[in-house]
């Protein structure tokens, strides 16, 4: 491999992951919005209740139990194994990997499915200990209903790691829209009507209309259709596949995927079997009904643009720094009397370094405004998306709370991935998978210290310093392993980035209470109204102050944007 095959020059690199980055932030972004709308339509029709609880810890166990044994895998395993085989030796042997892969999984899951569906009222108490037992009956009925989910979306993975190894992005990065689209209108089209409610307490009698608890099985469904219509959405991208049912289970690439996935699995195992489940039964014992539905409120808000931002780049740029990875290790072991070695013995070091800096750079520049916006916009937007139904202006208050706390680790959690994705490129999942075993450590430390006068807010605050530390501690070790990061002038882009969001920030600030007095109300388009006119001023504030400091990587993002829609 030379530097030619790796690309000509470094701005060809650049523009190829631009386009690899629009059509996966395409896909993030989509399935974000449509993620949205599920969590617009469960709050309107269950709010912050019973019900909801009951709904998310049904759908914690099997999406746990997935995050831990099959998600993991695609980017530090799976990808680069079926991509070395396809490259190697060609599409027949590619397909013989993925139908061991796809039998492993379904055996796998389908233990699973039988285990989960036996041991429901004992799981969920597992879980959700702290909650009442109508909760957790109305849980372990859900689960029962949402486990086979399990066999569909590790199919799913094995699928779309297959099209990520032929370089086909496009239906995995739509995955996610009809997965959250099924749930939004399987749970608009079979949720029973709302039925009056009378409530008694201290003598005092009240009268709500909402639907019956067990209406919440309707979004489980919806879990469950949607599971399996992304899984076979990958179908059309499989075309000409010989897939089959094999017990060639002592394949080598199975080994080479568990050697890899080995570290990951036990950072995972930390973070699946022990933070979350200790995050999961803190947050029970609170004391306040629907702490769940607010941790996955404030969460989903943050997803956004991290999908959008972080999850799209570091997508897009992994395959890039892999190559270049290579060539470093070409370049090492070149014959040193060579007379061309000196100067290809800088070549993949610095390719590499310059396409991870052009990475935390845009990176930067579009996760810290989204920060300030999100974080001075939160009550309105909050508002506009949950605030109707059955969900109360004390649920948008908590659930603001939460989410601002989040944002103060989220700039960290972006670049962190992009971090994290750069040792993957390196073939080192062990450094990692032992920060993130440092992280999660500091994480359950300053919850239990917090958790007493923060209660259910320590969580969030907790999580944010987590991804400080683990974003400080792999920037450290990562420039130790690449002698630095070169002159990317990083640290300019910041402090630009960072000075444009402030002023930003202020102006919404200012004019967020004007629109509010003139504009805002109870229905529907005020509040849409209101969060529009703020994000537009806002929006504008920063692009005005970006072009003024001359922040070089939206100026590039924005003029290769013209030249797309250009077609040029």
């Amino acid at each position: 491999m030379t530097s030619t095959e790796l690309g000509v020059t470094q701005a060809e690199t650049n523009a190829g992951v631009a386009k690899a980055t629009g059509v996966l932030a395409m896909g993030n972004i989509t399935s974000r919005l449509l993620g949205m709308a599920r969590e617009v339509v469960l709050t309107n029709l269950f709010g912050a209740s019973r019900a909801s609880d009951a709904f998310y810890l049904a759908t914690l166990v099997p999406k746990t139990l997935y995050d831990l044994l099959i998600a993991g895998h695609v980017n530090s395993a799976i990808i680069p194994v079926l991509s070395e085989v396809a490259t190697r030796e060609g599409q027949k042997a590619l397909w013989q990997l993925v139908s061991v892969f796809s039998s492993l999984v379904t055996v796998l899951m389908a233990a699973l499915i039988l285990a989960l569906t036996a041991f429901a009222p004992q799981v969920v108490a597992l879980v959700g200990s702290g909650r009442d037992a109508a909760t957790l009956e109305l849980a372990a009925y859900l689960l029962r209903l949402t486990a086979p989910a399990l066999l569909f979306l590790g199919l799913f993975s094995v699928l779309s790691g297959a099209l990520y190894a032929l370089r086909s992005f496009t239906l995995p990065a739509f995955a996610g829209v009809v997965f959250n689209g099924s749930i939004a209108v399987l749970t608009l089209l079979l949720t029973p009507p709302a039925q009056v409610v009378v409530m008694i307490d201290g003598g005092m009698v009240t009268w709500t209309q909402a639907p019956p608890a067990w209406g919440i099985q309707s979004a489980a469904l919806g879990w469950l259709v949607g599971s399996f219509v992304q899984m076979m959405l990958m179908l059309p991208g499989l075309r000409g596949a010989r897939l089959h049912f094999t017990f060639d289970w002592r394949h080598p690439a199975v080994r080479q995927v568990m050697r890899l996935y080995a570290p990951v699995m036990f950072s995972l195992i930390i973070d699946t079997l022990v933070v979350r489940l200790f995050s999961y039964n803190l947050a029970s014992n609170t004391g306040i009904v629907g702490t769940f539905g607010y941790i996955t409120w404030a969460t989903t808000l943050i997803q956004f643009p991290q999908g959008l931002v972080a999850t799209a780049i570091s997508i897009a740029i992994l395959p890039t720094l892999s190559r270049q990875a290579v060539l470093i290790s070409l370049e090492n072991d070149a014959p040193t009397a060579d007379a061309e070695a000196a100067p290809r013995e800088k070549t993949g070091g610095r390719a590499f370094k310059d396409t991870l800096g052009l990475g935390l750079r845009l990176t930067t520049t579009m996760i810290l405004p989204a920060t300030v916006g999100l974080y001075v916009l939160a009550t309105p937007i909050v508002a506009l998306l949950f605030q109707h139904g059955q969900f109360t202006a004390v649920d948008t208050a908590i659930t603001v709370t939460a989410l601002r706390l989040y944002l103060f680790g989220l700039p960290f959690a972006a670049v962190d991935l992009l971090l994290v994705y750069a040792f993957y490129a390196r073939q080192d999942t062990l450094t990692p998978a032992l920060i993130g075993l440092l992280s999660l450590i500091v994480y359950m430390v300053v919850a239990i210290v917090l958790f007493p006068t923060a209660g259910l807010f320590s969580l969030m605050i907790a999580d944010s310093i987590k991804h400080i530390v683990h974003a400080v501690v792999s920037s450290y070790l990562l420039g130790r392993r690449i002698n630095g990061y070169g002159d990317q002038q990083f640290l300019v882009t910041l402090g630009k980035t960072a000075l444009a969001s402030l002023v930003m920030g202020g102006a919404a600030l200012l004019v967020l209470p004007i629109l509010t007095e003139r504009f805002g109300g109870e229905m529907l388009w005020q509040e849409a109204l209101v969060v529009g006119a703020g994000a537009g001023i806002s929006s504008l504030v920063f692009l005005v102050m970006a072009m003024l400091l001359r922040i070089e990587e939206l100026r590039w993002l924005l003029r290769l944007l013209n030249q797309r829609l250009r077609g040029r």
